[in-house]
């Protein structure tokens, strides 16, 4: 549950507007038994959320945005999800060069993740995500998802938010045509929520669950056949058509 958008060029809205928007649906939806991860890079939202019930807190700039994050996470004792961020990006700051961009967010996050562990937030209670679509272009994207081994190395549980991004209506359109429009990435997005959870990811953050989740199922049911040596005694040649 989030207050305000984090896309490229959008502007931040203030303090109270965000609270205004945020705490009542989490007091509601805890109260009905709901887990809910408050996604904020302000303490006093994160703060007032907790109290109403979120029981995580995903904040995109890893706590740099707010200095007061980090305390109020590690006193409430919840689980922070810590992305990869490089800033901004109203305005066009993109700042999305990298040599090698596998290598430099490890590393990037490997130094988030340490100052979260200073800050007082317990190891088994951090979470890391690489930031799919912040400060990276397609490219950037589709190398990170292929190097999720490298980003579990870490030693944390890791959270993949691919869902109706940017570079699935690149990979989508081709090198020529134009994206489809972001509710049109549903399916790519489940098809990167089970290549996910075959690498190992923790969790996945979607717009459309009951897609993902049927394609995450499929991909475990795939793995869980592996261990299966041989054939079914006595299967029908088409029973699995049926």
């Amino acid at each position: 549950m989030g207050g305000e958008s984090t896309r490229p060029g959008a502007t931040r809205v203030d303090e109270d507007e965000e609270l205004r928007r945020v705490v009542p649906v989490v007091r509601g939806l805890a109260s009905e038994g709901v887990t809910v991860s408050v996604d904020t890079m302000r303490a006093s939202v994160a703060e007032r959320a907790l109290a109403a019930g979120a029981a995580l807190v995903n904040d995109v700039s890893g706590g740099l945005a707010d200095a007061r994050m980090i305390p109020v996470v590690a006193d409430a004792g919840a689980p922070f999800v810590v992305m990869h961020w490089r800033g901004l990006l109203e305005g066009g700051n993109v700042r999305g060069t990298y040599d090698d961009v596998v290598t430099e967010v490890v590393d990037e996050l490997r130094t988030r993740v340490e100052a979260v562990l200073d800050g007082g937030i317990a190891p088994d209670r951090v979470v890391v995500d690489p930031g799919l679509g912040f400060s990276k272009n397609a490219e950037h994207d589709l190398v990170l998802l292929a190097h999720l081994d490298r980003l579990l190395a870490l030693g944390h549980p890791l959270l993949v938010a691919a869902s109706r991004k940017r570079f699935l209506g690149r990979v989508l359109a081709g090198p020529q045509a134009a994206p489809p429009p972001a509710r049109e990435r549903d399916a790519a997005t489940a098809a990167v929520s089970a290549l996910a959870a075959h690498a190992g990811a923790w969790a996945v953050r979607v717009h459309e669950v009951r897609a993902t989740a049927d394609a995450v199922r499929v991909a475990r049911a795939v793995e869980g056949a592996r261990t299966v040596e041989g054939t079914v005694e006595g299967a029908h040649p088409d029973e699995g058509a049926r």
